[in-house]
């Protein structure tokens, strides 16, 4: 028995928990266990070493998740709903994902073998000792788990400067200079017609909820109060607002309909359009005011600001004036009677704190974001992708977008995901970085995010420097039982990717010359 061997088993406790990895009996010195929970909900995390099953949340923490299985170089369990998660505070809080947990045992530190013939390590097992259990002799191997994460998660562990999401948002604001000619819209469909109201003005957007009240002797724009977030919320129809005809509100739903979130004074007040359409970098020449004849009448049309020109006037988006929104005598009695409730107090009284605003996409069960300040447009998926020549398979090709072309890489790949089966929901999300311009394809985008700088979590460290890069904090929306993966625009793609897409446009610039 080795001096460093010897002297760690000296200071073990006389408790161990032991647990199951297919056949084989482990165990972990209980000083280093704090519970047994089953698996929670893991937001995985791409592209991360096959030990990191995931991130898990746990009353408010987020923490990464470990295979025992795979650390040990054994193969993935098929289903993880009868397994358990051990978590361990080894310095940092770490769930180890076991087969089974067994018994708790009292072991006296002689009853422990600790030479390598007696406790014979196989595969990749790295061992402190082990002892036999009970009347049947058992052997119960313990694991030496600092040494396995030490083996699996190596070039991150030596690496421990984190990515955090203030250098994240740091990072965007040149990003943010290079369109600070463009206006930030959020477009929305009523009645068959594209509107949008700027960003700014937008808080979130979310589906609509499934239940709500009444609100007493409303008029119909106002379609009831419900619960988002804590907060009693008054949802008001945008097809009423606009003065469309309700009739086929319920035609237009399918499920579609999203709830645009805005502020008002202390409060939020959730406008329901027939569905979210999509994120637009208008330039403000191609903005008119709408003609002096309309904007004079006291119709929906006075709630227009101006008409967004895009794709070379094919597209008109009405923007919306958020000030000329309601009518004073609608808001008196949405607000009569009505006290703010203490979650919008704290909103109005988080001055000076770095809000973080996050377009939120899916791949698969797995929700990702990007700052806002990164996000050209978000589009439907373009019919025709050309594709390149000898270019790696994440590059699903180039599109002329607006006169532009982008090349388009599809995440899936990217990710080494399999392909969509259903590829209606799918986007494409136009990404602005320093020194890149390119179109990213998703399973769908969820929303739209606003939170605090100081509400995100450092990215794991428990993943190699690749990853560590890419994923620059963790959004963490615990009452609703979802977790956010924050990535950074430049790194969704590797070093070599971006010099190749430097190669490309540089080709396709001397093609045009």
């Amino acid at each position: 028995m080795t001096a460093n061997v010897e002297s760690t088993v000296q200071a073990l406790s006389d408790r161990f928990l032991t647990f199951r990895v297919d056949a084989q009996l482990y165990a972990l010195s209980c000083d280093d266990v704090t519970e047994v929970i089953r698996v929670p909900p893991l937001a995985r995390v791409p592209q991360s070493p096959p030990s990191l099953l995931g991130l898990g949340n746990l009353r408010g923490s987020v923490f990464p998740v470990v295979g025992l299985r795979e650390m040990l170089g054994k193969s993935s369990a098929a289903h993880l709903s009868s397994s358990r998660a051990i978590i361990l505070d080894i310095g940092a809080p770490v769930a180890l994902v076991v087969d089974s947990v067994a018994t708790l045992e009292s072991v006296n530190a002689r009853q422990i073998e600790t030479g390598q013939s007696e406790i014979s390590a196989a595969g990749d097992e790295q061992l402190l000792g082990a002892f036999s259990i009970g009347s049947t002799r058992e052997v119960a191997k313990i694991l030496d788990i600092k040494a396995l994460l030490e083996s699996a998660f190596s070039s991150r562990l030596r690496d421990k400067a984190h990515v955090r999401a203030s250098k994240a948002h740091g990072q965007t604001r040149t990003e943010a200079a290079a369109l600070k000619r463009t206006e930030m819209l959020v477009t929305f469909e009523v009645a068959d017609q594209e509107f949008a109201l700027p960003l700014d003005a937008v808080q979130e957007i979310l589906p609509l909820p499934s239940t709500s009240i009444a609100v007493a002797r409303s008029e119909a724009v106002v379609l009831g109060m419900s619960s988002v977030r804590d907060t009693l919320m008054p949802l008001l129809s945008l097809r009423g607002l606009l003065g469309f005809s309700a009739a086929g509100a319920r035609e237009a739903a399918n499920d579609r309909r999203k709830v645009i979130v805005m502020k008002l004074g202390a409060d939020q007040i959730g406008l329901v359009a027939d569905q979210a359409r999509s994120i637009v970098a208008a330039d403000p020449d191609l903005m008119d005011p709408i003609p002096a004849i309309l904007a004079a009448r006291t119709g929906g049309e006075s709630k227009i600001r101006s008409v967004y020109r895009g794709e070379a006037g094919r597209r008109l988006i009405s923007i919306l004036s958020p000030d000329q929104m309601f009518r004073e005598d609608v808001m008196q009695r949405l607000t009569a009677g009505h006290q703010a409730h203490p979650a919008s107090t704290k909103q109005a009284e988080a001055g000076g704190r770095e809000e973080l605003i996050v377009l939120v996409f899916r791949l698969g069960d797995d929700e990702f974001g990007l700052p806002i300040e990164a996000v050209v447009e978000v589009s439907q998926v373009p019919v025709q992708i050309t594709r390149v020549p000898k270019t790696p398979r994440f590059l699903e090709g180039v599109v002329n977008l607006r006169g532009e072309v982008l090349p388009v890489v599809d995440q899936r790949r990217r990710f080494d995901m399999p392909q969509l089966e259903k590829k209606e929901t799918r986007r494409l999300v136009v990404v602005k970085t320093e020194r890149h311009r390119a179109g990213i394809i998703v399973d769908s985008v969820s929303d739209v995010l606003r939170t605090f700088l100081e509400n995100v979590a450092p990215a794991p460290e428990l993943a190699d420097a690749r990853t560590a890069r890419l994923v620059r904090g963790v959004i963490n929306l615990e009452k609703v039982g979802r977790i956010v993966l924050l990535l950074d625009p430049a790194e969704l793609l590797t070093r070599a990717e971006r010099g190749l897409l430097d190669t490309f446009h540089a080709q396709s610039k001397k093609a045009d010359a």
